[in-house]
């Protein structure tokens, strides 16, 4: 045992300081950045949604791919409904398929991948990404991508596919960052236990703070060609601008985009007790109570009881529920939080200098805070 004296920061450890600018508007700030995968180009805007119920769903990825935003697909669409949407060639530029690392996992995505010649991202993710099982499974894929799809059903036998690009994890450090670059990802997903719906810091006390995660792992990941994606630990775009800032490549939301009409979920109705406090010099003052229906979707982590009910038969004997079962306030199509979060990374370019995304890092002082916002009225 032994303990590390730096201090490790989260979000809402820092504020970034701002610096004279010659951007005389937040429209003239470009947010698509342009990434060399393998020997192949992707360019859009790198914000991903979560392969979680409720965020991670076809309608979610028709619609952040209008915006040249990325979708990593939920892991529970079976084989029939991925090479439909695969089999659409523009579906294949931002959304990936999403596996986990178990037989019947690789089946269905050698099944997908050989029928659908122009997938190009799956997304392998795991809670922990620090044994050697996971390591070996990267491997595994990337050595069908090497050699190609054998498949009985299609005129050519022998398929070459475009290059696939692995994102995998989650892992918090660089030197486990590496070791998967090494194994054949391409993008690493950084964070453990930030996530507004994870409850592993509390279960097992095992995690690390996000941003310097963030910083640590792109540091790592940079040096050998390879890229990461911030996954978890976003309240607000504000957040959001912080993870780019510290380094990232890529930024993924769950609890962000929970609560839309894209992410599918059960939409509940709640009454809302209300009370105000009426003030008058001839009477007592007095709480006036109201009641107001509210919407509200479910939202679960996918550790959780309720996924685990949902999916996998039940949570089994030898394992805890590592994930909240909440409600979110219903907030209709995402279009308007897209806007919201676009926005507010656009203006954070501008109190910087940045005129472009990619030059946010170098242009950001991080300066460390007791507190980040004034919450009177939060």
């Amino acid at each position: 045992m032994r303990i590390e004296n730096d201090v490790k920061y989260d979000y809402s450890d820092v504020l970034i300081r701002p610096k004279r600018s010659t951007l005389t508007s937040r429209k003239e700030v470009s947010l698509e950045r342009t990434y060399k995968l393998k020997n192949k180009y992707w360019s859009g805007i790198p914000i991903m949604a979560a392969n979680m119920d409720g965020v991670g769903t076809i309608e979610m990825a028709k619609v952040l791919t209008q915006q040249k935003m990325f979708t990593c697909l939920k892991k529970t669409y079976d084989t029939s409904q991925l090479v439909e949407f695969f089999s659409n060639k523009e579906n294949c530029e931002h959304t990936a398929m999403s596996i986990g690392i178990s037989d019947y996992d690789f089946r269905k995505f050698c099944d997908v991948y050989s029928l659908c010649q122009h997938l190009k991202f799956v997304c392998v993710d795991v809670a922990n990404g620090y044994t050697e099982r996971f390591v070996e499974f990267i491997r595994k894929i990337r050595e069908i991508d090497h050699k190609g799809m054998f498949n009985e059903n299609v005129d050519d036998k022998f398929l070459r596919f475009n290059p696939l690009h692995i994102i995998a994890g989650n892992v918090v450090t660089g030197e486990m960052t590496e070791q998967l670059i090494l194994s054949g990802v391409d993008i690493v997903k950084v964070g453990i236990g930030p996530g507004s719906s994870c409850t592993t810091r509390i279960q097992t006390g095992v995690g690390y703070p996000q941003l310097s995660a963030v910083m640590e792992c792109a540091d790592a990941a940079h040096g050998l060609g390879g890229f990461i994606i911030a996954d978890g630990g976003c309240t607000c775009p504000g957040d959001v601008v912080k993870a780019f800032a510290g380094g990232a490549d890529f930024v993924m939301l769950g609890g962000m985009l929970a609560g839309h009409d894209e992410g599918g979920g059960n939409i509940i109705e709640k009454a809302i007790e209300l009370k105000e406090r009426r003030v008058d010099r001839d009477v007592m003052s007095a709480d006036t109570v109201k009641w107001e229906r509210k919407k509200y979707v479910e939202f679960y982590g996918m550790s959780s009881k309720k996924a685990n009910e949902k999916h996998f038969g039940g949570l089994k004997e030898y394992r805890a529920s590592e994930g909240r079962e909440v409600l979110v306030p219903y907030r209709g199509q995402v279009s308007d939080t897209i806007q919201e979060i676009l926005g507010g990374l656009r203006s954070a370019c501008t109190y910087v200098g940045a005129s472009e995304l990619k030059h946010l890092t170098k242009c950001t002082t991080f300066v460390k805070v007791n507190n980040q916002y004034n919450s009177v009225f939060a």
